[in-house]
């Protein structure tokens, strides 16, 4: 009896995995989604605009980056089966997917997220798919200091913080090497690092 199956495949070929990818220039059809940077309404009272620049390592904006968030509400409890690309005008989804410009700017409506425990800062999870990145490259924008940023070299945190730019808006710049590269993160373990 052969280990084939009906496609002519072995049990091991069919669980290969397969090579990574980088995102761009061609994500444009088939990722960003109507409403993806509005994770709050623009008119909801606790809704604040984050946005920023995508740089490659010669300081140059990254046109064809696309960047995901996630973050808790704003009393910092995770948004959990709320979370998701559904938009109905009024929900806090807690997950937003936007596109940058021709000029690597980004931005999204979101709420500035409650602290997850006490003692520690809110902050958004930030995943960044570019043109000539395999792997999606993950960080943190903090909104306050946190313990976490004590373990970062000094010269370095800065990368992590969101600056607030107006009454009601935060920017976080992101440069993907070089000078004045963001901290990206590894998760180990489960995922929830």
């Amino acid at each position: 009896m052969s280990d084939l199956d009906e496609s002519g495949a072995t049990e091991h070929a069919r669980h290969l995995q397969t090579p990574s990818q980088t995102v761009g220039p061609f994500f444009g059809y088939a990722l960003p989604y109507e409403g993806g940077p509005e994770v709050a309404a623009p008119w909801n009272p606790e809704a604040i605009r984050f946005h920023g620049t995508v740089c490659d390592g010669a300081g140059e904006p990254v046109p064809d980056a696309l960047l995901e968030i996630w973050g808790a509400d704003a009393r910092g409890r995770p948004i959990g089966e709320r979370g998701s690309l559904h938009r109905d005008g009024h929900t806090v989804t807690g997950f937003g997917r936007a596109a940058v410009d021709r000029a690597g700017h980004y931005s999204f409506t979101t709420v500035r997220p409650g602290a997850p425990a006490p003692g520690r800062a809110p902050y958004l999870l930030v995943t960044v798919f570019a043109r000539g990145l395999l792997h999606h490259l993950f960080t943190r924008a903090y909104f306050d200091d946190d313990p976490f940023l004590a373990t970062v070299p000094e010269g370095r945190r800065d990368t992590l913080r969101a600056v607030r730019d107006g009454e009601r808006s935060y920017r976080f710049d992101i440069r993907l090497q070089g000078d004045g590269e963001t901290v990206f993160l590894d998760f180990i373990g489960d995922g929830r690092g």
